[in-house]
């Protein structure tokens, strides 16, 4: 009996290592498919409309969660809070949210990069992330 005991154990004891070496995730590996923007991206006409429909809404950044990207308050927030950089734009926190490498993919329960939001982002980062 106790032999049979044993084979159980080792048989659990087995089972149990190779579900746990089987559930480990080492990197997570996001690509950005994003059609890529070579016109003039203006803030107020294109990055505005879409912060304010996408992230500055009720529980997010609209005021209780920083940065506030409401319309009147957006370029500041992200100017003043070193959300944006135009040295290293595909660095900046704005655009690595955006894209979830820092963090779950923003805005959150939305569709997968809404209206091309990450592409255009960047390329407004790129172009000097000037308030125009």
């Amino acid at each position: 009996m106790s032999k049979k005991l044993i084979i159980i154990g080792l048989i659990l004891a087995t089972a149990f290592m190779l579900t746990l070496v089987g559930c480990t995730k080492t990197t997570s590996v996001l690509l950005d498919n994003s059609p890529a923007v070579t016109g003039t991206v203006s803030f107020s006409k294109d990055i505005v409309p879409l912060l304010t429909k996408n992230c500055a809404i009720s529980g997010c950044h609209s005021g209780s969660v920083a940065p506030n990207l409401s319309s009147t308050l957006a370029y500041n927030s992200l100017k003043t809070g070193n959300y944006v950089s135009t040295s290293s734009p595909s660095t900046s926190l704005v655009y690595l949210w955006l894209t979830g490498k820092e963090s779950a993919t923003m805005p959150m329960g939305a569709t997968n990069n809404p209206s091309n939001i990450n592409a255009l982002m960047l390329a407004w980062i790129k172009q000097g992330a000037n308030n125009n």
